[in-house]
């Protein structure tokens, strides 16, 4: 059997205890940190935590060539390990798709979630958020520097249909997109597009979702970008139209301009 074990949003205590107890009773462990990882823990703290030895694998283990270590699901309990909830991100889908057709019984342990974690910490109703996307970094290709415009259609289309957008920061093995990089790079795509939508925009940067100390802070676009929001991990919100308990919300959560009670919803 495989199964997909989210850990939650922060540190090793996030896990359920059924996740807890799928992880012990495993044969084999095997996690991927690429796509999100917990800040607050260290693979050697995980391992010390659950009592037994964590793999981690790398992005070719489980994008390129995953069917070695999925193979040896016919014979044990293998758990895999992932920050968040398991199926968020596509990667995970095509491994359990590829297990199922290697005739593999596959299950999911789920756990807590940014994508919902969000709502409670900003006040953003869940029902409002439209797309997601992801800010990658830019890029160099010979001498010039490539900036993806992709995320900024996202958050225009979603402006436009009055819906919120949850923005995921790229993460690299040596650096983590911070909530005022991906607002600044927001608006370096606006730039590029021709347009100025987005500086009067509110952005809603979230930091260490999960932890003792998170942070919480909603400005407009251009002043976030300025805003130091501490350590890892970041996220990113460009809310649509506010109903006026979530412009409430943010100005008493998130320290929100006073002046986003005018223009709210009824």
């Amino acid at each position: 059997m495989l199964s997909f074990v989210g850990l939650g949003l922060y540190d090793e205590m996030d896990v359920s205890v059924k996740g807890l107890e799928a992880i012990r009773d495993a044969d084999l462990v095997y996690a991927e940190f690429y796509t999100s990882h917990l800040a607050g823990a260290t693979p050697e703290r995980l391992a010390e935590f659950y009592g037994k030895e964590v793999r981690i694998l790398s992005r070719e283990e489980v994008e390129v060539d995953p069917e070695g270590w999925i193979g040896e699901a016919r014979e044990k309990n293998v758990a895999f390990l992932v920050g968040g909830d398991p199926m968020i991100s596509t990667t995970h889908l095509d491994l359990r798709l590829r297990a199922l057709r290697m005739g593999i019984v596959t299950r999911i342990i789920h756990s807590s979630s940014i994508v919902t974690a969000v709502s409670g910490l900003t006040g953003l109703q869940n029902y409002r958020f439209g797309r997601s996307t992801s800010i990658p970094y830019p890029y160099v290709a010979g001498s010039k520097r490539i900036v993806a415009t992709s995320p900024y259609d996202v958050v225009v289309e979603n402006l436009h249909r009055d819906l919120h957008t949850l923005l995921f920061l790229d993460i690299q093995p040596d650096r983590y997109m911070t909530a005022g990089e991906g607002a600044a790079l927001l608006l370096e795509m606006e730039e590029i597009a021709g347009e100025s939508q987005l500086n009067a925009s509110l952005g809603v940067g979230v930091a260490r979702a999960g932890s003792d100390d998170a942070v919480v802070i909603a400005d407009w676009l251009p002043r976030l970008a300025d805003r130091d929001f501490g350590g890892p991990l970041h996220i990113l919100v460009v809310p649509g139209r506010l109903h006026f308990m979530e412009a409430e919300g943010l100005v008493a959560l998130a320290g929100a301009p006073p002046e986003i009670l005018d223009g709210a919803e009824p």
